[in-house]
């Protein structure tokens, strides 16, 4: 198991042994150096994500909704929804102000997951939130970054921001059979673009 500690809140993945592992960001792919460079445009009104795309690794995903389970815990998506992706609610709707917050199962017991290849990004490739009011929120990443459980920034990373903003988090590190991944993938990216619906 891997986990993400969020203001006091951990979130769960399992993992996989099975395979030589997934991809992980590179040095040159930390996060930061360019968020400056990407001008927002005026935040969005709340609405239901419904679907990420990022096409430069080939993901295309439902989204579902999770939030904290009665131990105070993210309930991850289940493992037989292993390709699905969820939407933390308590956190901001993608394309409002503030750093919304997208997880999901880098693998499971069958083999790789939705965001099996998450690691592989680099900079500038964009991610696309489909939503339920007919637009698109389209975030480009400044960042990718591996954090161990002890090192883990959750002010950094969950923390109020003044433009929309948008954090991709899945398992990642070494793995170990027995305390399973050492730590978390999580890709940095700041809304740049909107897209309305064709009717």
């Amino acid at each position: 198991m891997c986990s993400v500690l969020v203001a006091g809140v951990v979130l769960t993945f399992q993992g996989f042994a099975g395979m030589d592992g997934p991809p992980q960001p590179s040095a040159a792919s930390a996060a930061l150096s360019d968020a400056a460079a990407i001008k927002a445009p005026p935040p969005l009104p709340p609405a239901q994500p419904t679907r990420i795309r990022i096409r430069s690794v080939s993901i295309d995903a439902p989204i579902m909704n999770v939030g904290l389970d009665s131990r105070g815990v993210i309930a991850a998506p289940p493992l037989e929804k292993a390709g699905e992706a969820a939407w933390f609610k308590d956190s901001v709707s993608p394309g409002a102000r503030g750093s919304s917050v997208i997880v999901g199962h880098v693998d499971n017991e069958s083999g790789p997951a939705v965001f099996y290849s998450l690691g592989a990004l680099k900079k500038g490739s964009t991610i696309d939130v489909v939503r339920d009011d007919g637009t698109t929120a389209i975030f480009t990443i400044y960042g990718i970054e591996v954090f161990t459980k002890a090192e883990f920034p959750a002010k950094r990373i969950y923390g109020d921001t003044n433009d929309p903003e948008l954090r991709v988090i899945t398992c990642g590190g070494t793995y170990s059979k027995d305390s399973g991944y050492s730590g978390n993938v999580v890709v940095f990216a700041r809304m740049s673009k909107t897209k309305e619906a064709k009717v």
